[in-house]
């Protein structure tokens, strides 16, 4: 049955891949398409901004690679390599296959007792060696325990390594044998996968993921959303603003082998030339519920060129009726997710995955 969710969005999305999409110069206007000829004409209707969204998508794995359009294991497959009593909840560490050559560790947080099926979140972790263990409160910053307050407050939780981190460490070099472009596009696919294992357990309600994530963890929750239509609802802490404003716009951090190196190799590093920015991808979510959290003081992501994003992506939400879905709290902070942000983030998602 996981495999009759995940295929059909799989060829959606390669298909996109095959296609050259426009080149729009204006990332800031995501109210115009382009036609076959090239023309720009403003976004009326749902299906002119689908037309818009698809470039979107090509346009990202122009720079990512194309998203994988293969079989893949049963992720239910998996096999637990420790089981740890934390009061309200239990903590497993797990592996299980995303690939046929590819086992994913993860941690997967479980509620005792639960009343029914609950939601599930997908947790991605911030950039540290500490990978997953920075979520699950095994960490060296407590205000990146978002998996462990998740599944105290009721939800499976399920917090994944990423390439290069955890004991996931070795992983970047076998991926790019593999034929992966990026190694962001190998995040998608193994998230993707996440919400298999989420959808496919029976405490999971498959109608209630969400995605929460800070930093590194942050951009990975908004590129999986993109691909991936059964999240239905997003958290993004600290994770994202408009290229040109990026170290005031030097792209050099987005382009090593552990994120995307085309945008090196191809694009010179340069927002001018980039495919995609953050304002298209944070549309292409619309008009699932997103919770953004940019602190002032971010050094990593000048906060103006959050607002930038979040301005250009409300006209989309408003197009679908769902402006009040896309929300953003500034707090007087750094590089950081604090606890009373938190807190606000964790009562959107209750409200949309029905967890009051």
């Amino acid at each position: 049955m996981e495999l009759a969710l995940l295929l059909p969005m799989l060829a959606v999305a390669a298909a996109s891949a095959d296609t050259q999409p426009p080149v729009y110069a204006d990332k800031m206007n995501l109210m115009v398409y382009a036609d076959e000829q090239g023309q720009l004409h403003p976004v009326t209707n749902l299906a002119e901004w689908q037309r818009r969204r698809a470039h979107i998508v090509a346009a990202m794995e122009q720079v990512m690679g194309p998203l994988p359009n293969r079989p893949a294991p049963a992720v239910l497959n998996m096999t637990i390599e420790e089981e740890v009593d934390c009061g309200s909840f239990v903590r497993k560490h797990i592996t299980f296959p995303v690939e046929d050559w590819d086992r994913l560790p993860a941690y997967l947080l479980l509620p005792k007792n639960p009343e029914g099926k609950v939601a599930g979140v997908l947790c991605l972790h911030p950039t540290s060696p500490f990978g997953k263990k920075m979520v699950v409160g095994l960490g060296d910053k407590p205000n990146r325990n978002y998996a462990e307050e998740l599944a105290a407050r009721g939800y499976v939780t399920l917090a994944p390594d990423y390439a290069g981190f955890g004991d996931y460490v070795d992983a970047r070099q076998a991926l790019y044998e593999r034929g992966y472009i990026s190694v962001t596009m190998k995040g998608i696919w193994n998230h993707m996968r996440c919400v298999d294992l989420l959808q496919g357990l029976p405490e999971v309600d498959p109608n209630r993921i969400g995605c929460i994530g800070h930093s590194l963890g942050g951009h990975n929750t908004l590129f999986v959303g993109v691909f991936d239509q059964r999240i239905k609802v997003m958290v993004t802490s600290c994770g994202f603003n408009l290229f040109a404003k990026y170290k005031g716009g030097d792209l050099t951090g987005w382009s090593h082998d552990g994120y995307m190196p085309r945008i090196a190799e191809v694009y010179d590093v340069d927002p001018s030339k980039m495919p995609f920015d953050f304002t298209e991808v944070l549309g292409a979510l619309a008009p699932r519920p997103v919770f953004v959290n940019a602190p002032l003081n971010d050094a990593n992501f000048e906060v103006s060129g959050v607002r930038d994003c979040i301005q250009a992506a409300h006209p989309v939400y408003a197009l679908y009726g769902a402006d009040a879905d896309l929300v953003a709290a500034y707090p007087d902070a750094e590089h950081d997710f604090p606890m009373e942000v938190r807190a606000q983030a964790y009562a959107f998602m209750d409200r949309v995955l029905g967890m009051e």
